[in-house]
């Protein structure tokens, strides 16, 4: 739920705002998100919003928060595409404004230069955020990894990076997802030679099953199934939504069409056949778990010649569900791929290991080092990675921690309880619901009545 503010002389601007998967234990929940009533004393000082990719848990709130939240949002032409067709979903794309920027761009915001930096993750047009000020530069990484290879889009720019490190960087907000593993990460690249073989030797339709933001991964195989005589169908409404944005901005040219529409495949023979399927993390409505229980009359009906492919990384907590789908399909008698086959990967993180995050370090060179991402073992790694870099301090963050940075230190300086909704209301438990029937009613609360150390700050 990446929800980041950045204040600097009374102004504020927001990194991201995403939303989670609901707990296994809570019954009809679709997300969670922090409730901007939390936020509430920074709100009126806000000038923008900038997004710094398109993955669900950097902007799963927009659509719902958004415009009751009133400033700009600021994002790569890919990510504005996906936001703008959800705010029509909703019925407020005309109420929101939506700047598109392109990787490299510079961005004021407020009281805030923001240099751009193209990184590469699992989605297209990641970017990295330098947040310039006059007492100094924060940089905010984002979720990354170094790929010479991409598949689409460009390289991470390292030549920026390394001007940056040699401007000087106060301190740099850094994921940790990947950084208690050693060696080097994969390129998507790889993951085309692995579909290519899987595609040969199955004899029957091939399923793979991934995150509808990856669309190197659509393009990897698009162009496998060319290459070995199969006709690929999307299944599932993000993944068709996202395939049509990124044709729509040019993320796609040169990839070999989709069929438009799973029935397509019905009738052709198994072995000429892929489907590529959302449900990645076992939801229960997606394509990949009506397929397995043959719930859904568009899809083609599973074989015991078939293969699954799992071409994604079982986020924590999602085990049991995914573990389940893949229990019905071994039923039946179809086989089922993770990760890798015969040497060759069927997926690839999108978030940088050990040395990867050593090289960042070295070639930004901050003063300070805030690691955030993970749990409190990847913090610890990530810390004792940013001191062999000679990094002179590191402190890892709390949900709803408030850091001061100077040129002398960086000092946590309050904590804001950040509430959490859901977006169903009539949920109970753990979790505040979430009214939808009036989603921006945090705008009308009375003031908090306590200090607020947000407030605090915003007022300083």
């Amino acid at each position: 739920m990446n929800f980041t503010l950045y204040g600097h002389d009374g102004r504020w601007i927001l990194v991201d705002a995403g939303s989670a998967f609901a707990p296994r234990d809570i019954d009809g929940v679709e997300a969670i998100f922090p409730d901007p009533a939390s936020l509430r004393p920074v709100l009126p000082f806000l000038d923008a919003m900038i997004v710094t990719h398109a993955h669900e848990d950097h902007i799963g709130a927009i659509h719902r928060l958004w415009p009751g939240i009133r400033c700009p949002i600021y994002a790569t032409p890919f990510a504005a595409a996906v936001i703008g067709n959800r705010l029509a979903e909703a019925g407020t794309r005309g109420r929101v404004t939506i700047r598109t920027f392109r990787p490299g761009d510079t961005i004021r915001a407020g009281k805030f230069n923001v240099r751009t930096v193209r990184v590469t993750h699992s989605v297209p047009e990641c970017v990295a955020l330098a947040l310039g000020t006059p007492v100094g530069t924060v940089l905010h990484t984002g979720d990354w990894k170094f790929d010479q290879h991409p598949v689409v889009g460009r390289p991470t720019d390292m030549k920026t990076l390394k001007a940056l490190g040699d401007a000087g960087v106060l301190a740099m907000v850094c994921d940790s997802t990947n950084a208690d593993r050693s060696g080097t990460s994969t390129s998507e690249r790889d993951v085309g030679n692995g579909m290519r073989r899987v595609f040969r030797q199955s004899p029957g339709m091939v399923v793979v099953s991934c995150f509808s933001t990856n669309i190197a991964r659509l393009a990897s195989v698009a162009r496998a199934a060319a290459e070995t005589n199969r006709m690929v169908a999307l299944a599932g409404r993000s993944l068709i939504n996202n395939e049509k944005a990124a044709r729509e901005v040019g993320l796609l040219d040169g990839v070999p069409e989709f069929l438009a529409d799973t029935r397509h495949l019905k009738g052709l023979d198994r072995r000429s056949m892929v489907l590529l399927c959302t449900g990645a993390q076992g939801e229960a409505n997606a394509s990949l778990a009506k397929l397995a229980t043959g719930d859904s009359w568009r899809l083609p009906k599973i074989h015991r010649t078939d293969t699954v492919v799992h071409s994604a990384r079982v986020i924590p907590g999602n085990e049991e569900s995914v573990y389940e789908i893949f229990d019905k399909f071994r039923e039946q008698g179809v086989r089922v791929l993770e990760c890798e086959h015969q040497g060759y990967p069927l997926h690839v993180t999108g978030h940088a290991v050990a040395e990867e995050i050593e090289e960042m370090y070295r070639m930004v060179r901050p003063r300070f080092s805030i690691p955030v991402h993970g749990e409190q073992r990847h913090l610890d790694a990530h810390c004792a990675i940013a001191a062999r870099a000679g990094v002179r301090y590191a402190i890892p963050p709390s949900e709803g921690d408030v850091f001061a940075v100077s040129a002398s230190r960086v000092e946590k300086v309050a904590h804001v309880d950040i509430r959490l909704v859901a977006e169903l209301s009539g949920t109970r438990g753990r979790w505040v619901p979430w009214d939808s029937s009036d989603p921006y009613s945090f705008l009308d609360k009375a003031p908090v009545a306590q200090p607020n150390p947000a407030a605090a700050l915003a007022a300083a």
